[in-house]
């Protein structure tokens, strides 16, 4: 008979076992190898290949060497997989019904999991199997939560918890959770905030810093060693685009502002992120230097705001900040063509505009008014194909503001729970230093820890209370939303609030030339 083993370690695998007894097995690659090898020879098992995985989570199913022994599974290279544990095959429950109880009895191969017993080939072992299994992402659950926890605490107190500083900042070598000034790229963004209050659109810098060869921050932070991949830099073609200067114009970090949270992963077992509503978000300030002051930075914004009227009316148009080129994820701008008496608008690639000269990537020029035309007809064929013009259950309403409210009375009073603890954690401590348990040092050492987590749980109960009152303001009349639901789903004129209701983004592709096609397409928000 023939035999696959099957290792994998992971972080969540090596805290675990940091937290077990001493004299417990090291969950190491090699001791795994070892341990299923000997079992194997006293088996008179042939062994067909040994597979390792470092460094992944049992939930991961893009683990490279587990999908190649799936595929010998598949073709029969072998009739047994021998692992460890169960759990070192999988901790996702899913994944055992699928392959423990489905396919592995449909390709001929046994399922053999050392320490803890499982064998497909018992049948009474099915549900000690799917316990095991319930166990495991039980564990996977709880360890997401504790993370999650863990995390949101760290950026309530102000700590950078990011894998990349934004440009212009670097971390502290002595203390990775807080950001310090990167005095080049800070020059540059003083350079941008300047040229834009001095009248040089986002475009026109955008060209001047590619005129005179200054890195874009991918470029520049990949030049430092870092190994930072901007997964929205399409083609990676290392240029600045008016995107880019426009986020470092809008962004709060440089007023010395730590704003984090934005994102959630959809849940454990996924790597999807959701976007959460800026309410949810975690601002914190006075959390590292300042590249930015608050007067240049509040006049950048007012000329944002300005700059952005376009319709002669004082107000943004409706498809301001929406539109997004197919092939480099650039934003599209507004091009004019032809005299007062017959002027046309066309929206053109930005990446395009700010490098005509040797452009990276091609025009995908589209004329505004056909656009406006296709958008809107797209509009009205989502809305009354998906929306029911009564059901407001996807809009806010008193429950869901009183949920909320709930939530963070609960986080409230556990923070509140965890400083009485503190508190008698610390009398204790001071009894022990009393009776002379400990020292007067050890007191004081332990002391200032427990104290600072105080200090910090204090500061989150004060922000969790702010956002309580900010709440207790808000009153959601349920009849009036209905009825501004159903004027605005009656579509007898597309406003701008159903626009930004409705539309993330817009993307535009290049024209068929062949076909005399041109594709676009809509991200809907809802």
């Amino acid at each position: 008979m023939t035999c696959a083993i099957y290792c994998r370690l992971s972080k969540e695998d090596i805290a675990l076992g940091s937290a077990l007894n001493s004299t417990q097995e090291s969950e190491s690659i090699q001791n795994q190898k070892n341990l299923l090898v000997n079992h194997a020879v006293q088996q008179e098992w042939d062994i067909y290949n040994i597979y390792c995985d470092d460094d992944y989570s049992g939930a991961d199913q893009d683990r490279p060497e587990w999908n190649d022994m799936l595929r010998a599974a598949q073709a029969g290279k072998f009739q047994v997989v021998l692992c460890k544990t169960q759990s070192r095959f999988t901790r996702d429950m899913e994944m055992v019904e699928k392959y423990l109880h489905g396919l592995f009895p449909l390709w001929g191969i046994r399922f053999v999991a050392l320490i803890d017993n499982v064998d497909t080939n018992v049948k009474g072992n099915k549900k000690a199997r799917q316990i095991n299994g319930l166990i495991n992402e039980w564990y996977l659950e709880d360890l997401s939560e504790n993370v999650k926890a863990v995390l949101d605490q760290k950026r309530r107190a102000g700590k950078f918890i990011g894998s990349f500083p934004v440009y212009g900042y670097q971390k502290d070598p002595d203390d990775h959770n807080h950001l310090i000034v990167d005095e080049e790229a800070a020059e540059i963004v003083r350079l941008i905030f300047d040229k834009f209050l001095n009248g040089v659109g986002t475009k026109n810098i955008a060209h001047y810093l590619n005129e005179n060869g200054v890195l874009n921050p991918s470029k520049y932070k990949q030049s430092k060693g870092i190994g930072y991949v901007n997964g929205a830099e399409r083609k990676g073609d290392g240029f600045w685009h008016s995107t880019t200067v426009s986020r470092i114009l809008r962004n709060e970090v440089y007023l010395g502002i730590l704003v984090q949270g934005t994102k959630r992963k959809a849940s454990y077992k996924s790597k999807k992120l959701l976007s959460l509503p800026k309410d949810q978000w975690i601002r914190v300030e006075n959390t590292h230097a300042a590249i930015i002051d608050a007067d240049t930075f509040a006049a950048a914004q007012r000329r944002i705001r300005k700059h952005t009227r376009s319709n002669g009316k004082g107000e943004a148009h409706v498809l301001a900040g929406k539109l997004e080129c197919a092939d480099c994820g650039n934003s599209m701008i507004k091009i004019s063509n032809g005299n007062k008496a017959n002027l046309l608008h066309y929206m053109q690639c930005a990446t395009y505009a700010a490098t005509r000269t040797d452009p990276a990537c091609t025009k995908h020029s589209i004329r505004l008014d056909l656009l406006m035309s296709s958008v809107e007809q797209q509009i009205r064929h989502h809305v009354q194909t998906f929306y029911d013009a009564g059901d407001i259950s996807r809009f806010e309403t008193k429950d869901d503001i009183q949920k909320r409210v709930d939530g963070i009375k609960k986080d409230i009073a556990a923070a509140s729970k965890q400083i009485e603890r503190i508190s008698v954690t610390v009398r204790n401590l001071y009894m022990e230093k009393v009776e002379g348990s400990i020292s007067a040092d050890q007191f004081r050492s332990m002391n200032d820890g427990f104290l600072m987590d105080k200090a910090k749980l204090e500061q989150q109960i004060h922000m969790l209370e702010e956002r309580l009152g900010e709440l207790g303001q808000r009153k959601v009349d349920n009849a009036r939303l209905e009825a501004r639901v159903k004027e605005l789903l009656g579509l007898n004129e597309i406003g701008r609030e159903l626009y930004d209701l409705l539309i993330d983004t817009i993307v535009i592709g290049e024209k068929d030339a062949t076909a005399k096609t041109q594709e676009v397409s809509i991200n809907w928000k809802i």
